[in-house]
């Protein structure tokens, strides 16, 4: 595994690869991974390893905001985020290629899919957040958010606020990423996959309480041939807690 460094976006992004060396078959497809919201390539070194075993050189970048990468200079969209993806491969002379969105980064891999079908070999989404629906935790979120602002509170009472009612990674971001986290959560891709043309392969957790496998079978109902794989006993971390068992799903 190695670390590399590129500007992006005149941002400073960090990546990491596996499957550069090693007796790996000849002629190894490129994967690109993109990791979700709050997460970054540490987290999947492991899974990365385990998937760079049967033949592909595995990318994981930290998307900007995350890990070791610049923040966007100003709050981004998915969109935004997807121009990224496509700027990266161009830098990485990635032509063609399977791509890997988790969670948010699922979303993200949608979106790079419905606009570059002709780039993407397959694509995974695991546990990926593209339907987002206004719920009315999610109606609280944007309310109490701005109620947090103006009158400040307790920071014990916002964390619990968020984490037992919401189940948000609201709190968890700060300054400009905090308005790019509101911008994420309010676009809802479940119209969007219908379009989607490009060979797709949906794995999920069977006991995922962040992203519910509910909304896998929609995924799945909606992608015309997809396949649905669920890992069983599976939460919505699957790349640090069921690795091995999320590596076994890849293949060309």
């Amino acid at each position: 595994m190695t670390e590399q460094k590129a500007y992006i976006k005149n941002l400073e992004i960090y990546y990491k690869i596996m499957g550069e060396r090693g007796t790996l078959p000849a002629g190894r497809q490129a994967l690109l991974i993109l990791h979700g919201w709050g997460s970054k390539s540490d987290n999947w070194v492991e899974a990365g390893e385990l998937i760079s075993k049967k033949g592909f050189k595995v990318i994981v970048p930290d998307l900007p905001g995350f890990g070791k990468s610049n923040k966007p200079p100003v709050p981004w969209t998915l969109d935004d985020y997807c121009s990224f993806v496509e700027d990266l491969a161009a830098r990485l002379g990635l032509k063609k290629f399977y791509l890997l969105g988790h969670s948010f980064g699922g979303a993200v891999a949608v979106k790079y899919a419905l606009k570059n079908p002709e780039k993407v070999d397959k694509m995974f989404l695991a546990g990926a957040a593209c339907i987002r629906r206004k719920t009315f935790k999610k109606k609280a979120l944007f309310v109490f958010s701005k109620v947090f602002k103006i009158f400040g509170f307790i920071p014990l009472l916002k964390k619990a606020f968020y984490r037992f009612f919401v189940k948000s990674d609201y709190p968890l971001t700060k300054g400009l990423m905090r308005k790019t986290y509101l911008n994420v959560i309010k676009e809802n891709l479940s119209k969007d996959i219908e379009s989607v043309r490009v060979q797709t392969v949906i794995i999920w957790g069977q006991e995922d309480n962040v992203v519910p496998l509910k909304y896998a079978k929609e995924i799945n109902s909606k992608i015309k041939g997809s396949q649905l794989i669920v890992i069983q006993g599976a939460g919505h971390d699957l790349e640090r807690r069921f690795p091995k068992a999320l590596a076994e799903k890849i293949s060309i």
